[in-house]
């Protein structure tokens, strides 16, 4: 596995060595450089229901938080790269800084909204530059607390030296002590303004009383206050339109400062560390969520990479815990794939739990790949390159499809997707995990377990794992790679909900349906007679 390695690079800024080639630290969510904002929701959104799970992550941290949840890590160091960063969240006391780095930086936001509104040139440049100040008092603050804590993730180490290097520099310096200056100037103005017999007299120097009391005082119907000169609001009053207008008169030299400084620090942030300010979301929103369905009694565990043998303790349904886990108990189950064994064919009575417990190994499969925590007690996991999954779907009204057509009209990319893959990833020993759902459930049962064993033959020869979830005991039976595992049910024949190995049943749901209805022979015989 490629690893990344931390270098000090010849612009003074960290760089780190990953894949033989020496790169800047550009991302807090990726290695490599890849497009943003371009993906959208992958197929297996909505199988997975993790349209439901997202959105819930999401909910607080800003629409566009979720579209860092769209597309996996282009390969195996970039996902352990992440993986770092959010045990340092987790574990290494970041989280707190960087939600108040977060709340400065929406301050520094509402600034420049501010800016955009007002009209008056001079109060333009006020807002630029209380602007300016919110930024570099965020990123001072963020270097502060990022410097007091032990960090163990490649990403956050080179993140702190970047910034480092960044308030080091002579611009960031000398745009800060300009904008402080300027600040100060405006700040430590002092006028008397008199108000007698409807006339007032206004002159620079010392004051008595403050000039808000003084508002209030003399014109009780406007109840506004200025703090600030020109950046208290979007809006001047008649009487502070008037005082800047004395103002930029007998001191032309401040405001002339003001308005060259506005002009030179246009562009003035940083990219990297605007970026970062947008992706470190990611990580603080999903530690979030998590401390949140922990305080519920649910449970997430680091997934540990393992080469000969794939499972989980307590693995459940993240979207059901969502929706209902405050309300009705979460079944959670356990699974082992042991050496050699790749696909589970899931059979047992409807409703049973069998499509419950396929979501929850692609959640599991999912939130793995993006380097975070899973929903499990633990987790022993391989490395995928692919996730793709088949539910059952209705009929097409637009098409004109029959269920069949569209399951199958879906089908094939999935094929031809893990042939590619297969042949592009060597280094890899599987190359995808696959989840199907209720496949062909509308073709006879002879037509069906023949398709159902030429698409478990494909994905088998393709080198894929995954769970095939179908009504067809034929497909169970176990065979090179394949192992049966079935939905349980107690004594009386009732759904518990855990999935277990076992033989495939040859009705269990419907003798459980023909008992619970009286509908056995002993009874139609007596009700008969």
């Amino acid at each position: 596995m490629a690893e990344a390695i931390l270098k000090t690079g010849e612009n003074g800024y960290n760089e780190m060595e990953f894949q033989g080639r020496r790169i800047p630290f550009r991302s807090i969510l990726d290695l490599e450089e890849r497009p943003m904002g371009e993906e959208g929701r992958p197929s297996f959104y909505l199988d997975l229901n993790l349209n439901q799970v997202i959105d819930r992550i999401c909910r607080d941290w800003g629409a566009d938080t979720a579209s860092f949840y769209y597309y996996f890590p282009a390969n195996a160091a970039c996902e352990d790269y992440r993986r770092e960063i959010y045990e340092d969240i987790r574990d290494g006391g970041c989280f707190k800084g960087l939600c108040r780095f977060l709340t400065d930086m929406q301050a520094r936001s509402e600034a420049a909204c501010k800016k955009e509104e007002v009209r008056e040139k001079m109060q333009k440049a006020a807002w630029h530059m209380k602007e300016i100040l919110c930024y570099c008092e965020a990123v001072e603050k963020l270097y502060q607390e990022l410097d007091q804590l032990t960090l163990g993730s490649k990403g956050m180490i080179a993140f702190r030296a970047y910034l480092q290097q960044y308030l080091a520099s002579a611009e960031f310096k000398d745009m800060r002590e300009k904008a402080a200056a300027i600040r100060d100037s405006l700040m430590g103005f002092r006028l008397r303004v008199v108000y007698e017999n409807d006339r007032m007299t206004v002159t620079l120097g010392e004051t008595e009383g403050a000039y808000d009391k003084f508002l209030r005082e003399s014109f009780p119907e406007r109840k506004q206050e200025m703090e600030e000169l020109l950046g208290n609001s979007v809006s001047l009053s008649e009487l502070e339109s008037e005082l800047v207008r004395i103002l930029q008169k007998q001191s032309p030299a401040i405001f002339k400062s003001l308005w060259k400084f506005y002009r030179s620090y246009g562009d003035y942030a940083s990219q990297t560390l605007l970026r970062f300010a947008s992706e470190i979301r990611f990580y603080l929103s999903f530690y979030r969520f998590a401390e949140q369905m922990g305080e519920k009694g649910f449970s997430f565990a680091r997934p540990c990479y393992h080469r000969a043998e794939m499972s989980a303790e307590g693995l459940y349904d993240l979207a059901l815990a969502c929706g209902r886990g405050e309300e009705h108990e979460i079944v959670s189950n356990d699974f082992r794939y042991g050496q050699g064994e790749r696909i589970f064919v899931l059979t047992g009575p409807n409703q049973g739990g069998k499509t419950t417990f396929a979501r929850s190994l692609g959640q599991l499969v999912y939130f793995t790949k993006m380097g975070l925590d899973v929903p499990a007690r633990s987790a022993q996991m391989f490395r995928f390159t692919e996730l793709l999954t088949h539910f059952s779907v209705e009929e097409s009204v637009e098409t004109g499809r029959g269920k069949l057509k569209e399951e199958l009209v879906r089908l094939a990319p999935m094929m031809e997707l893990v042939r590619n893959a297969s042949g592009a990833a060597g280094e890899r020993e599987y190359c995808g995990f696959v989840i199907i759902n209720e496949l062909f459930t509308t073709a006879a049962n002879y037509d069906a377990c023949i398709m159902g064993k030429r698409v478990l033959e494909h994905f088998l020869s393709e080198g894929c794992m995954g769970i095939y979830v179908t009504h067809l005991k034929e497909l169970a039976k176990e065979r090179g790679g394949i192992v049966s595992l079935r939905a349980m049910v107690d004594p009386l024949g009732r759904r518990n909900f855990h999935i277990a190995r076992g033989e495939a049943l040859e009705s269990a749901g419907a003798v459980n349906q023909v008992r619970k209805y009286r509908l056995t022979y002993e009874e139609l015989k007596r009700r008969l007679s």
